[in-house]
């Protein structure tokens, strides 16, 4: 797959000739090389050259440098320099802190610090339940990792993680105003992850847990939930699982199938799948073969591990114990969270007829979506660069912002799967289509409508505040 990205912009300053074709003929030149020319400046204009800054998608560094060399081959055009528009949004990092209450003179500081914050100090130290009210507790999550899955680059570490944490908080920020930040850990011992959030946690009014590796991940998010006093929330597992069932719920509503009818192949078994597979199995599904690198998750194996257990007594009815390509003939629907390419065209031709194709491994699917797209009725993906984007983005701040609103700190199935039919409603039967399956992450209204729907899951209910 090879599509053009803004994930891979690039600005290349160009100095050429001064005459009425130069434009043109970069414009051209950088287009055959197959770039996707998003802008194109005159930065300067002498009386013999002119330098231009033009912009544009590729798909990688390489395909970057091929549209460099392109743009010098022409005569008299010399490449001053080409700067990747990612790396500089990402110069200094995308965060800061901004304080809520100015500080202007001694009044302000006398209450904001020194002598007057003593008061509210010892206010909550008699009464601690007044942290949530008088701090940034209510409105404030840690974003806690440890880099070992991230996306879907593998274990990184923690400080090649952070731009991601950085990502995710600034996300939250945005889309329901909750204030987060990144926490990323040097180490990888469960004990000392859950030993560390505990001990930060009287800051933070609730804890997501993002891209730590399973199996970890079900103990660390196990054992903080019961010994916490704050929402914790593990986005891979529980937001995936949301935005999948949203987008699953309006995909069976455009091929007119129904989710105890189906039968649904997952790829990958971790976090995400786990997770994604409870939701599932809980709204009716019942012909589910579960995945992992070794092939399908039977009744045969011996299975270690509790949650591949759990899969194997829940899932696979005829207790298929095949590959991953042996599992697709005849399938309804695939939902892979695994690895790019596991699927050729081959496996999606085989499936069933209005099939539904979920490719959501990133920055590469589990199948070409161009190629599924010929033999599914349905392809959607977890990239910004084709229809039917599932994203997280969807569900994780709503959520949040649902938890805080409602001052509660379990988590149920309940509020899961009403944040899932949240964001589905969003979609209306006017505007349902196989490229419209579910709505744009920059839909104003969805993380309102997740909050108000997590808020009333919670019997906390507020009003809504949007149509």
């Amino acid at each position: 797959m090879a599509n053009t990205s803004p994930g891979n912009s690039i600005t290349l300053r160009v100095s050429a000739p001064s005459r009425f074709t130069t434009t043109s003929e970069l414009a051209a030149a950088a287009a055959a090389a197959g770039a996707a020319v998003t802008a194109l400046d005159v930065a300067e204009s002498h009386h013999e050259r002119i330098i231009v800054d033009i912009t544009a998608n590729t798909t990688d560094e390489d395909h970057a440098a091929r549209v460099s060399d392109a743009l010098e081959a022409l005569e008299g055009v010399t490449v001053l320099h080409v700067s990747d528009r990612t790396f500089l949004m990402h110069l200094g990092g995308k965060l800061e802190v901004v304080p809520k209450a100015p500080l202007r003179n001694r009044d302000d500081l006398s209450r904001a610090y020194t002598p007057g914050v003593a008061r509210v100090c010892m206010a909550i130290a008699d009464d601690p339940a007044l942290a949530r009210n008088l701090t940034i507790k209510r409105n404030t999550i840690a974003v806690v990792t440890d880099g070992t899955a991230v996306l879907g680059l593998g274990n990184i570490g923690p400080a090649a993680a952070l731009p991601v944490m950085e990502g995710k908080v600034a996300l939250f920020k945005q889309f329901a105003n909750v204030d987060a930040w990144p926490v990323c850990l040097d180490t990888t011992d469960t004990e000392e992850i859950i030993s560390i959030v505990k001990a930060i946690s009287p800051v933070y009014g609730g804890i997501n847990l993002e891209d730590i590796a399973a199996p970890r991940c079900f103990e660390i998010e196990k054992r903080l939930r019961a010994e916490l006093d704050i929402p914790v929330f593990h986005d891979d597992q529980h937001g995936t699982a949301i935005v999948t069932l949203a987008a699953l719920t309006n995909a069976l509503r455009v091929v007119r199938k129904k989710i105890a009818d189906v039968k649904i192949v997952v790829a990958g078994v971790g976090a995400a799948g786990n997770a994604i597979i409870s939701l599932l199995v809980a709204q009716g599904a019942t012909n589910i073969i579960a995945c992992g690198r070794s092939g399908a998750v039977h009744r045969g194996d011996n299975h270690a591990d509790p949650h591949r257990a759990w899969l194997a007594e829940h899932t696979n009815p005829e207790n298929f114990a095949g590959s991953l390509h042996e599992a697709m003939p005849g399938a309804d629907v695939f939902i892979g969270v695994s690895g790019p390419n596991v699927l050729g065209e081959e496996q999606i031709a085989a499936m069933a007829g209005d099939a539904i194709v979920f490719a959501m491994a990133n920055p590469t699917p589990e199948v070409d979506p161009v190629l599924a797209a010929r033999h599914a009725a349905v392809v959607a993906t977890g990239r910004s660069d084709f229809p039917n984007q599932i994203n997280n983005v969807l569900a994780f701040p709503g959520f949040f912002r649902g938890l805080l609103d409602a001052g509660v700190s379990e988590i149920t199935f309940d509020m899961l799967v009403a944040a899932a039919v949240a964001i589905a409603n969003r979609v209306d039967d006017s505007e349902l289509n196989a490229s419209f399956i579910i709505p744009s992450v920059f839909d104003p209204h969805v993380a309102d409508d997740v909050a108000f729907a997590v808020t009333n899951a919670a019997g906390s209910p507020l009003e809504r505040t949007n149509s």
